[in-house]
């Protein structure tokens, strides 16, 4: 079964952290497998539906305005995770995110200014241009110029693993009418293959049958095998398995790779009700870059999963809309008809809403002074009486984008094992160690840095390891 040849670094995933770390590992002078289990047409993980990272800067630098220092970030950080990271791996990964931009463009990625509407990035992320396809293309031509050796529809099933040292991993590789498993040894692993959260079973394991109803925002190749093989055999794990970067995505998206054009945006400037025309949680609580993927969670915990983001005709244009278009109606009443909700409960809402608003000056780039008063659930910025038809309305759903069970690291991105040594040679990046950082709650665009500073540390780490 053994496929012959051995490599210094053999590197599972074929993402952002996995290219970043075949790059490095290459430019160290390893010799590099890169192992893929999406066909080539869908390589790339979650990171081909990316947008742009989150860096730190201390003045205008290319496509980001301002400053966005280090203690900024952190106190960002801090805030969304409440404390729930590690803090050692994560200032190291802020500091570190100043150099990321120079490297990405040494190696093909370039950048745009950044979106505008409800994002509020311009100062804190730099936007890929033409997406995270376009990155994935760029370095897997800058990993092939470079020889390293990538190959798809090659799913590693197995490792092999003695003593918290790799020795190889067994690969199924789809051939035109069956699998054909093969060995492959190498000196060193990157793990880089993503969560678990396209494993609809597992996810069950942790949000019960709930998780029947939930949609796969990215790549239904991040099946959690890979972080299941290094928790079988002894790597110690980080954050919960119930903790995920889930987003509300229009409920009419497809189970799987639907991908951020699914994503709603428009929840900050309207109201968001459940089946029973509910509202649930306050939709103005801080700005939508900081607050986006807690909304998956929240709407995982509505009776049927679902929900639906209410606006009228004010809010038009002032986000970036999804794919799909929304609900039309000229009325409450018509609107509630045509989302299968109780028109009258929906009707009571609105109404209880409108008569709450304060007046303010509405602007949705600062948080802003429009709130509501004598509200049992308020709405604390951006709240505008909705009375200005037609009404609008976006079916929800919770989309999981990725999971943060992971493994533990280093600053060297090894693994850390149960004895809280770390492995001789297996190392990590991307969502399979996000954890360390993200405990919990997300911070648009850390995901991609994460990956990014942690897939060049791991690559370094594995071919200094293999080639000494």
């Amino acid at each position: 079964m053994s496929s012959g040849r051995s490599y210094d670094v053999l590197v599972a995933g074929g993402g952002n952290a996995a290219l970043c770390a075949a790059i490095s590992a290459r430019r160290g002078g390893a010799s590099v497998l890169v192992l893929e289990a999406a066909p080539k047409h869908f390589r790339g993980g979650n990171s081909r539906h990316t947008r742009n990272l989150r860096c730190m800067h201390e003045g205008p630098a290319g496509v980001l305005t301002e400053s966005y220092p280090e203690s900024e970030y952190w106190d960002d950080l801090l805030q969304v995770t409440e404390g729930q990271t590690n803090e050692p791996l994560a200032r190291m990964t802020i500091r570190r995110s100043a150099t990321c931009r120079e490297w990405m463009a040494q190696h093909g990625v370039r950048f745009q200014p950044s979106l505008g509407g409800t994002l509020h990035l311009s100062r804190t992320n730099a936007f890929f241009l033409g997406g995270g396809k376009a990155l994935i293309n760029a370095y897997c031509r800058a990993a092939e110029r470079l020889g390293v050796e990538i190959e798809y529809d090659a799913e590693v099933r197995e490792l092999n693993i003695q003593n918290g040292r790799f020795a190889s991993a067994v690969v199924a590789r789809k051939g035109a009418s069956h699998e054909v498993l093969a060995e492959v040894h190498a000196k060193t692993l990157v793990a880089a293959a993503g969560g678990f959260q396209a494993n609809i079973a597992w996810l069950k394991e942790a949000w019960g049958e709930a998780a029947g109803n939930f949609l796969i925002r990215g790549t239904p190749y991040d099946t959690g095998t890979i972080l299941r093989q290094l928790m079988v055999q002894g790597a110690k794990t980080v954050s919960s398995p119930s903790q995920c970067h889930a987003v509300a995505i229009d409920a009419r998206s497809p189970r799987f790779d639907g991908g951020i054009v699914t994503r709603v945006d428009s929840l900050s400037l309207g109201i968001v009700v459940n089946k029973h025309a509910a509202r649930f949680y306050d939709e103005g609580e801080d700005f939508w870059p900081k607050r986006y993927a807690i909304w998956g969670g929240l709407v995982a915990q509505q009776p049927d999963q679902m929900a639906f983001s209410i606006f009228d005709a004010q809010s038009i244009g002032g986000f970036v809309p999804p794919f799909f278009p929304p609900i039309q109606a000229n009325s409450v009443r018509e609107l509630a008809v045509a989302l299968q909700l109780d028109p009258s409960a929906l009707e009571n809402t609105v109404a209880e809403f409108n008569s709450a608003v304060r007046p303010g000056a509405f602007n949705h780039a600062v948080l802003d002074d429009c709130a509501t008063e004598n509200l049992k659930l308020p709405k604390t910025h951006w709240a505008r009486r909705l009375d200005s038809p037609p009404f609008y309305a976006y079916p929800l759903r919770p989309g999981i984008t990725f999971t943060y069970l992971g493994v533990a690291v280093n600053e060297r991105a090894q693994v850390i094992l149960q004895d809280d040594k770390p492995a001789e040679n297996i190392y990590a990046a991307g969502e399979i160690m996000a954890g360390n950082i993200l405990g919990k709650g997300y911070l648009a665009g850390i995901g991609m840095t994460i990956g990014t500073i942690f897939g060049r540390i791991a690559g370094e780490e594995a071919a200094r390891h293999a080639v000494r």
